[in-house]
């Protein structure tokens, strides 16, 4: 059975490195080292346990410093994976040719970034896309702080905000679609690039909000209340006939060409296209018609 990686970062940092397979100290064990986006974890760390299972001579790192703190460390040729929830930037692909670090991009699984509040949240229910633009606009941070701003029949609250940090490809996202500029946010709200850290915020403050990928959400339904985005509830079905938009998105792993030539590495790649299709919903995400994994297989 799968491990489930959501419950696995809880108290951790946003830069927690999983070890899976043999000790650190085997000198015959092959490193595949990985890092990146915490919206992807959880599939590559299912991945990694279960290939672990059948290839005791590899050992697979799993870290987790953001989409754009894992693209620095692979465009330096530091890990061999770099897990992404966004494409690479025109400036991160530069300094990846910079580097001579050759890559291919690998869409993984579609992701319904889900507005998440706490349970006891009876007014907030719904948001449309112009009030999520009204509360997260930079021009909002001092100025948009309590319920009863975005919605005159809302309670006069505080509104406590939650959500990912810059290095986030979730805020890139988020930003770009919500705001309509990529990386234009308020600052005036707590960020991490840890979504455990931002789920345990929602969870324990009824006045809070906040936004991550699905799989943290479905893991924690008890405990959080999914908000309905131009009456359009995150899940997996209204991913599938695009009716969850514009917060339905592709998650990636991109791999070092150079990475790719170990068989290790190689083995690695076509296991987790391979078994996507069974381990993507055990996580939380959608995975892609079994077509487009098999084309993927062939690009490698």
């Amino acid at each position: 059975m799968v491990a489930n990686g959501v419950k696995a970062l809880v108290a951790t940092t946003a830069t927690v490195a999983v070890t899976f397979g043999m000790s650190a100290t085997s000198a015959q064990a092959q490193l595949i080292q990985i890092d990146g986006s915490s919206t992807v974890f959880p599939i590559t760390e299912a991945m990694a346990e279960e290939f672990m299972a059948e290839n005791s001579d590899v050992r697979i790192t799993v870290g987790v410093s953001g989409t754009g703190g894992g693209f620095s460390k692979f465009c330096n040729g530091e890990t061999d994976i770099s897990n992404a929830s966004r494409p690479i930037k025109e400036s991160e692909a530069a300094t990846c040719a910079e580097n001579g670090v050759e890559y291919i991009q690998l869409p993984v699984a579609s992701d319904a970034l889900t507005v998440v509040v706490h349970p006891n949240n009876t007014w907030a229910e719904e948001m449309t896309v112009e009030q999520l633009e009204m509360l997260w606009a930079p021009e909002a941070e001092g100025t948009i702080t309590r319920w009863n701003q975005i919605d005159p029949s809302w309670p006069n609250r505080p509104i406590n905000l939650f959500g990912p940090g810059t290095d986030s490809g979730t805020f890139d996202y988020f930003t770009e679609e919500i705001v309509g500029e990529s990386g234009a946010s308020r600052a005036d709200y707590t960020a991490s690039e840890d979504d455990n850290v931002l789920v345990l915020g929602v969870a324990r403050d009824p006045n809070a909000l906040g936004y991550f990928g699905m799989a943290y959400y479905l893991e924690n339904q008890d405990s959080l209340k999914a908000v309905a985005v131009d009456g359009v509830l995150p899940t997996p079905e209204n991913v599938e006939n695009n009716a969850y938009t514009p917060l339905s998105r592709p998650i990636f792993i991109y791999v070092s060409k150079d990475a790719l030539e170990r068989p290790e590495v190689s083995s690695f790649v076509e296991y987790y296209l391979s078994n996507a299709r069974d381990i993507v919903p055990e996580i939380g995400y959608v995975p892609f018609q079994a077509s487009r994994y098999e084309n993927l297989l062939g690009e490698l």
